[in-house]
């Protein structure tokens, strides 16, 4: 089987064109594994489509499916460009969370760039839960896939790997959710860490920065129409939150290498 494999400021992906095989939770994991493996948070599996110019379906470093993944969709417009499988420079890819809009800015014949139409995020009431004895408050946002928004005074210093895990699987979550530690450094500006749903600890999450935006939004911490800065451990994503809650988001796509596994 070959390969591609791309990170979206740090959040990398196997790529594969092609369908998806019936042992894909086993040899997810197996790949994704960082010391026996290839190593990524995931693989990405990328289709032709009845709805849209490409379809894909996303797949954690744990085998499970996920709706969405907003690095992975970018790197799915520069992989589909860069390879000539379209010349468009404006796609439509089919997911789990619906179809998206995407925008392939080009430079030197390879794609660079990806903005992408991420629809309308839902922003829901806070809810408090009871987390190792403390009470934490945190923003419930949809953005096709389920995130905790967590507002914190320092990012840096904030208990990803101790909480994350125990949020990710609470019980009002029951379909497990990503989980975003953010801190407000100016109204457009935010420094965010995440806990990703079925990979643990990420350099960056595109939907997460997407609905940690929306949080933010909503408290009025940014301002709507504005583009945030979203500083993640691996580089920085540019959202807007525009009126109705629709999300743009523009940020980077790289390759990294290509591969073809031996034995699986």
């Amino acid at each position: 089987m070959k390969f591609t494999k791309m990170n979206g400021i740090g959040n990398d992906y196997l790529f594969v064109f092609g369908s998806v095989p019936d042992n894909i939770r086993d040899l997810c994991i197996k790949l994704s594994d960082r010391n026996f493996g290839a190593g990524s948070d995931g693989m990405i599996y990328i289709s032709d489509s009845d709805r849209a110019d490409f379809g894909m379906r996303i797949f954690n470093a744990d085998g499970s499916e996920a709706e969405m993944c907003g690095n992975g969709i970018r790197c799915v417009g520069k992989y589909v460009y860069d390879k000539g499988y379209t010349d468009k420079r404006h796609i439509t890819v089919d997911t789990k969370a619906g179809l998206k809009k995407l925008d392939l800015y080009v430079s030197g014949g390879k794609v660079r760039q990806v903005s992408v139409d991420m629809g309308e995020a839902t922003v829901s009431d806070d809810v408090c839960l009871s987390i190792n004895g403390s009470d934490m408050e945190m923003t419930p946002v949809s953005v096709g896939n389920p995130h905790a928004v967590i507002f914190v005074d320092d990012a840096e210093n904030a208990p990803v790997a101790e909480l994350g895990s125990r949020i990710e699987h609470d019980g009002h979550f029951p379909n497990g959710t990503n989980v975003e530690f953010a801190q407000i450094i100016s109204d457009s500006e935010i420094r965010m860490r995440v806990w990703e749903r079925g990979s643990g600890i990420t350099k960056a999450c595109g939907t997460g920065a997407c609905a940690t935006a929306a949080a933010a939004v909503s408290k009025r911490f940014c301002t709507m129409g504005e583009p945030i800065s979203v500083k993640l451990d691996g580089g920085i994503l540019q959202i807007t939150v525009l009126p109705g809650n629709r999300i743009i988001m523009s940020g980077s796509a790289e390759t990294v290498y290509e591969g073809e596994t031996v034995q699986c």
